[in-house]
Protein backbone atom coordinates (compact mmCIF):
# COMPACT_ATOMS: atom_id res chain seq x y z
CA UNK A 1 0.00 0.00 0.00
CA UNK A 2 2.87 2.33 1.06
CA UNK A 3 4.20 1.68 -2.75
CA UNK A 4 1.31 2.45 -4.26
CA UNK A 5 1.01 5.95 -2.44
CA UNK A 6 4.13 6.98 -3.25
CA UNK A 7 4.38 5.98 -6.62
CA UNK A 8 0.65 8.09 -6.77
CA UNK A 9 2.80 11.04 -5.25
CA UNK A 10 5.63 10.31 -7.56
CA UNK A 11 4.05 10.43 -10.32
CA UNK A 12 1.68 13.69 -9.77
CA UNK A 13 4.96 15.52 -8.95
CA UNK A 14 6.47 14.78 -12.00
CA UNK A 15 3.88 15.61 -13.90
CA UNK A 16 2.82 18.73 -12.39
CA UNK A 17 3.66 21.86 -14.43
CA UNK A 18 5.46 25.06 -13.16
CA UNK A 19 2.83 28.01 -13.11
CA UNK A 20 3.44 30.07 -15.86
CA UNK A 21 2.30 33.72 -14.69
CA UNK A 22 1.31 36.89 -16.94
CA UNK A 23 2.56 40.19 -15.28
CA UNK A 24 1.24 43.88 -15.53
CA UNK A 25 2.56 46.57 -13.63
CA UNK A 26 0.67 49.89 -12.92
CA UNK A 27 2.52 53.14 -11.76
CA UNK A 28 0.61 55.97 -9.63
CA UNK A 29 2.32 59.30 -10.03
CA UNK A 30 0.91 61.89 -6.99
CA UNK A 31 2.37 65.48 -7.51
CA UNK A 32 3.75 67.14 -4.54
CA UNK A 33 4.19 70.69 -5.79
CA UNK A 34 2.35 73.76 -4.01
CA UNK A 35 -0.39 75.32 -5.88
CA UNK A 36 -1.66 71.87 -7.39
CA UNK A 37 0.20 72.98 -10.38
CA UNK A 38 1.58 69.23 -10.86
CA UNK A 39 0.55 66.18 -12.74
CA UNK A 40 -0.43 63.36 -10.95
CA UNK A 41 -1.48 60.40 -13.05
CA UNK A 42 -1.78 56.95 -12.96
CA UNK A 43 -0.23 54.81 -15.95
CA UNK A 44 -0.66 51.66 -17.59
CA UNK A 45 1.46 50.13 -20.27
CA UNK A 46 -0.75 48.69 -23.26
CA UNK A 47 3.04 47.22 -25.12
CA UNK A 48 4.83 44.11 -24.92
CA UNK A 49 8.27 44.69 -25.21
CA UNK A 50 11.18 42.08 -25.36
CA UNK A 51 13.46 43.42 -22.90
CA UNK A 52 16.58 40.94 -24.72
CA UNK A 53 16.18 43.56 -27.48
CA UNK A 54 17.78 46.37 -25.27
CA UNK A 55 20.48 44.26 -23.47
CA UNK A 56 24.01 45.38 -23.69
CA UNK A 57 26.52 42.81 -24.34
CA UNK A 58 29.74 43.28 -22.78
CA UNK A 59 32.57 41.64 -23.81
CA UNK A 60 36.42 41.13 -22.47
CA UNK A 61 37.86 42.27 -25.46
CA UNK A 62 36.02 46.28 -24.32
CA UNK A 63 33.60 46.36 -26.93
CA UNK A 64 29.87 46.73 -26.09
CA UNK A 65 27.27 45.11 -28.59
CA UNK A 66 23.87 47.31 -27.70
CA UNK A 67 20.55 45.76 -29.65
CA UNK A 68 18.84 49.25 -30.13
CA UNK A 69 18.80 53.16 -29.79
CA UNK A 70 17.31 54.25 -26.05
CA UNK A 71 14.65 55.66 -28.39
CA UNK A 72 13.32 52.66 -29.74
CA UNK A 73 12.67 51.74 -25.85
CA UNK A 74 9.57 54.62 -25.71
CA UNK A 75 6.23 52.71 -26.03
CA UNK A 76 3.39 54.62 -27.46
CA UNK A 77 0.58 52.66 -26.40
CA UNK A 78 -0.44 53.34 -22.86
CA UNK A 79 -3.27 54.96 -20.62
CA UNK A 80 -3.19 57.71 -18.42
CA UNK A 81 -5.67 58.37 -15.86
CA UNK A 82 -6.03 61.54 -14.30
CA UNK A 83 -5.13 61.95 -10.41
CA UNK A 84 -5.44 64.93 -8.15
CA UNK A 85 -2.62 66.85 -6.57
CA UNK A 86 -2.12 66.35 -2.90
CA UNK A 87 -1.74 70.30 -2.58
CA UNK A 88 -4.38 73.28 -3.41
CA UNK A 89 -3.46 77.08 -3.20
CA UNK A 90 -3.84 76.50 0.63
CA UNK A 91 -2.20 73.49 1.50
CA UNK A 92 -2.57 69.92 1.82
CA UNK A 93 -6.03 69.30 0.12
CA UNK A 94 -7.68 66.08 2.17
CA UNK A 95 -10.52 65.83 -0.24
CA UNK A 96 -8.23 65.40 -3.20
CA UNK A 97 -6.41 61.97 -1.36
CA UNK A 98 -9.64 60.49 -0.33
CA UNK A 99 -10.77 61.34 -4.55
CA UNK A 100 -7.38 59.55 -5.71
CA UNK A 101 -7.82 56.95 -3.41
CA UNK A 102 -11.70 56.29 -4.82
CA UNK A 103 -9.59 56.00 -8.11
CA UNK A 104 -6.82 53.80 -6.80
CA UNK A 105 -9.71 51.75 -5.17
CA UNK A 106 -11.62 51.10 -8.56
CA UNK A 107 -8.68 50.17 -10.37
CA UNK A 108 -7.66 47.68 -8.16
CA UNK A 109 -11.51 46.43 -8.26
CA UNK A 110 -11.02 46.20 -11.92
CA UNK A 111 -8.22 44.36 -12.12
CA UNK A 112 -9.04 41.85 -9.06
CA UNK A 113 -12.34 41.41 -11.33
CA UNK A 114 -9.93 40.29 -14.37
CA UNK A 115 -8.57 37.79 -12.33
CA UNK A 116 -5.33 39.76 -11.62
CA UNK A 117 -3.89 39.22 -7.81
CA UNK A 118 -1.91 42.01 -6.52
CA UNK A 119 1.41 40.71 -4.99
CA UNK A 120 3.91 43.71 -4.48
CA UNK A 121 3.28 47.35 -3.98
CA UNK A 122 6.28 49.81 -3.87
CA UNK A 123 6.78 53.51 -3.41
CA UNK A 124 8.78 56.16 -2.66
CA UNK A 125 9.12 59.88 -2.61
CA UNK A 126 11.31 62.29 -4.39
CA UNK A 127 11.33 65.80 -2.54
CA UNK A 128 13.26 68.88 -1.96
CA UNK A 129 15.39 68.07 -5.37
CA UNK A 130 18.61 69.47 -4.36
CA UNK A 131 17.31 72.65 -3.59
CA UNK A 132 16.97 74.31 0.00
CA UNK A 133 12.74 74.07 1.04
CA UNK A 134 11.91 74.03 -3.19
CA UNK A 135 9.12 72.27 -1.76
CA UNK A 136 8.57 70.07 -4.98
CA UNK A 137 8.84 66.49 -5.70
CA UNK A 138 6.43 63.43 -6.60
CA UNK A 139 5.22 60.08 -4.62
CA UNK A 140 5.18 57.43 -6.75
CA UNK A 141 3.51 53.76 -6.31
CA UNK A 142 4.11 50.54 -8.37
CA UNK A 143 1.17 47.94 -7.91
CA UNK A 144 2.73 44.22 -9.30
CA UNK A 145 0.30 42.12 -10.59
CA UNK A 146 0.08 38.22 -11.96
CA UNK A 147 -2.28 35.86 -13.36
CA UNK A 148 -2.41 32.48 -14.90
Amino acid sequence: MKKIILSLFLFISFGAKSQVYQFKIVTCIESILPGGIGRSRIIENGTEIDYTKFTTVRSKDGKDKSSRDRDDLKVDDFKESTLLNFYSLVGINFQNIASNDAMLESMLNKYSKEGWDLFNITSSVESDAGAKDDGNGIFITRFFFKKK
